[in-house]
């Protein structure tokens, strides 16, 4: 049987992006949450050295798996043994492994609504079933541990992101103890996405390792570490599962590309760099919410990380893709409808990246203040 799966709408609304661009048009895209810097430049280096000495293969690096240990140890204090790292071709495989491997199908996963337009899709093409919680601004649009011990019966599993997408709102460190507590009672195995790790403007996020040694984890180098078109994530099983999950990724995926492991062990060292980017978006962040009351958009998530704004524009619309692409086509400003990321109340919202330069939010400002007004009933 065919799984029903709804587009991800914000690549149609890139592809005209795209289009406009190839016309002449100038473009800003705040469609996806795509970092404008590049990989680190020791990494860029140490890349180039490798395509010179090494004629690569499938391989999967000792010395990476040793170092995310150390990053682990380093930043959450969780002792993790190297062996539990499965490199992927990013996170999204990473979810897709940790899903075939954890879950069999027809099982049934939580996550909040709004969340992340892949969960919801990839559950369907797994043949599982997602329960998507209501999650408004009352609970800062984040599950919560009472959310979960009342679900009744208890789901097979739940996924969590902190920082959100695309709210970019941060779980608390007590309520993250809480949900574990609340998942291992009920015996509901975490799945914690935690790509945005490193990407926090008040206290950094905290791992749901710290509270759940067997949970499922996936990360990336494409948000933090600016380097999303090399395709390098990882996937962190549990003990009981890993050689499972190492038989599903043979077959599944194979390896994650050389080239980009050789740079991922560099650019975990690449921290001032990296931390630079951070404050670019810091400043991108101030930008966009002082500039939100020209925009008569008052109702929005708190972005305590990753690099997204996730606005209520029911006063303007009911229909968010439409709404997205007028903006597009008059302003040159991509952005991400609503729907994508929840598809009962999305209708009225919009999400804007500000993972681009410091110059093109200005830009784009300066852009969308006059379209605003004129639309402002």
């Amino acid at each position: 049987m065919t799984a029903d799966i709804a587009p991800f709408y914000a690549i149609e609304i890139s592809r005209l992006a795209h289009a406009l661009k190839d016309q002449g048009r100038s473009i800003i895209h705040m469609e996806f949450g795509q970092p404008s810097t590049g990989a680190p430049k020791a990494a860029i280096e140490a890349a180039h050295r490798i395509l010179d000495s090494d004629g690569m293969g499938y391989w999967e690096s000792t010395p990476l798996k040793a170092r995310l240990a150390k990053h682990y140890l380093g930043s959450y204090g969780v002792s993790v043994d190297p062996e539990r790292f499965i490199l992927t071709c990013g996170a999204s495989p990473a979810l897709v492994l940790a899903l075939s491997a954890g879950f069999k199908p027809g099982a049934r996963i939580a996550l909040a609504r709004p969340g992340y337009v892949a969960y919801r899709n990839v559950l369907k093409a797994l043949n599982m079933v997602p329960i998507e919680i209501p999650c408004g601004p009352e609970v800062r649009f984040q599950l919560t541990a009472e959310a979960l011990s009342t679900l009744d019966p208890a789901p097979d599993g739940v996924i969590i992101a902190s920082p959100a997408n695309p709210t970019g709102t941060v779980i608390a460190p007590d309520e993250l103890k809480a949900i574990a507590e609340v998942c291992r009672s009920r015996g509901i195995r975490i799945l914690s996405d935690e790509i945005y790790h490193g990407l926090t403007y008040e206290a950094p996020a905290r791992s749901l390792l710290e509270h759940a040694p067997d949970a499922w984890v996936v990360s990336s180098f494409s948000k933090y570490f600016s380097m999303v078109g090399w395709r390098l994530g990882w996937c962190l099983a549990p003990e009981s599962h890993v050689a499972a999950a190492r038989a599903y990724v043979g077959n599944l995926f194979l390896t994650a590309p050389s080239l980009s492991q050789h740079a991922g062990l560099i650019a975990l060292d690449s921290r001032a760099e990296l931390d630079g980017h951070v404050q670019t978006y810091r400043r991108n962040r101030r930008l966009l919410l002082d500039a939100l009351p020209q925009l008569g958009l008052s109702r929005i998530a708190p972005p305590d990380g990753a690099f997204y704004i996730y606005a209520d524009i029911g006063h303007l619309t009911d229909d968010s893709l439409s709404f997205c692409k007028a903006l597009l086509n008059d302003t040159g400003v991509c952005t991400a409808p609503g729907i994508d990321f929840d598809p009962v109340e999305g209708h009225r919202f919009i999400r804007f990246s500000f993972a681009v330069s410091a110059d093109e939010v200005e830009d784009a400002i300066t852009r969308l203040v006059p379209w605003f007004k004129a639309k402002s009933p």
